[in-house]
């Protein structure tokens, strides 16, 4: 999607890193330079979740750690608890947080959706113990696309709806009642979200990223509200680019200036 935030090459990067500035500089973070790499979605993503100061947040695939750096970096005295399933992200996530001064304030866990959703065992959190759960689940369905040669990249691709089901199951499965649950994905997955979100949350905001004025939404942000019965609500999205390709003011404010995105 568009350009990402990133500042590729960076002396500081170790081989076969990239040492990447988001939010204009405020964060540093290193990632492959071949697999999964987070951009712009993963700031969005950051920028919409309504976490407060002091509250406990929950992710799901936490990669090198953007998006949860991206919110820490915004909301002070926040803490977020994740899990990764591959050991190099989770490891490298560890490492973006201690570089970046937020090394008590993220946790994470080598583990898979499969594992965190078990209660019997005491490495995961406890079920219902957050305010907010998010995610940046994988884009493309199983078997709809050539595997990458890159194996993380190629494990990161290979998702199919099923895969998003579970990974909703465990956004619910974390929050308390109340709780919010937030995720950002292709604008042509909303049914497979909708579909996996039907009868577990409420008062569900959709919020359209547009690449610039009159093109087609790109992502989509969908936020639900655990046990809520409110109603559904498509919000006017947001454009990104402007027509000589450079970002609008809106966009400007959260990409570089790590505004919050409010869909509540």
């Amino acid at each position: 999607m568009a350009q990402q935030m990133v500042n590729p090459g960076a002396s500081t990067a170790p081989a076969s890193m990239t040492d990447d500035a988001f939010l204009g500089g405020k964060l540093q973070i290193l990632q492959p330079e071949k697999g999964y790499r987070a951009g712009i979605d993963a700031v969005f993503l950051a920028a919409s979740i309504p976490t407060l100061p002091g509250e406990a947040t929950f992710e799901v695939g936490l990669g090198a750690g953007v998006a949860a750096l991206c919110m820490l970096a915004r909301v002070k005295q926040a803490h977020v608890t994740g899990i990764e399933i591959n050991t190099r992200y989770a490891l490298l996530c560890e490492q973006n947080a201690k570089r970046n001064n937020f090394g008590n304030a993220l946790r994470v866990i080598h583990a898979d959706v499969k594992e965190a959703l078990r209660r019997d065992l005491t490495t995961m959190p406890e079920h219902g113990s957050f305010a907010h759960a998010f995610a940046n689940p994988p884009f493309y369905d199983e078997g709809k696309v050539t595997a990458s040669p890159t194996l993380m990249k190629s494990r990161a691709h290979a998702f199919g709806p099923e895969d998003l089901e579970l990974w909703v199951k465990l956004l619910h499965a974390m929050v308390a009642p109340r709780g919010t649950v937030t995720l950002i994905h292709r604008a042509d997955s909303l049914s497979d979200i909708l579909d996996a979100m039907r009868g577990k949350f409420g008062d569900i905001r959709i919020a359209p990223l547009f690449p610039r004025q009159g093109a087609p939404a790109s992502r989509i942000i969908v936020q639900g509200i655990k046990a809520s019965k409110a109603p559904l609500q498509i919000l006017p999205g947001l454009n990104l680019h402007n027509q000589d390709n450079t970002f609008t003011p809106e966009a400007e404010a959260v990409l570089r200036g790590g505004a919050a995105w409010r869909l509540r």
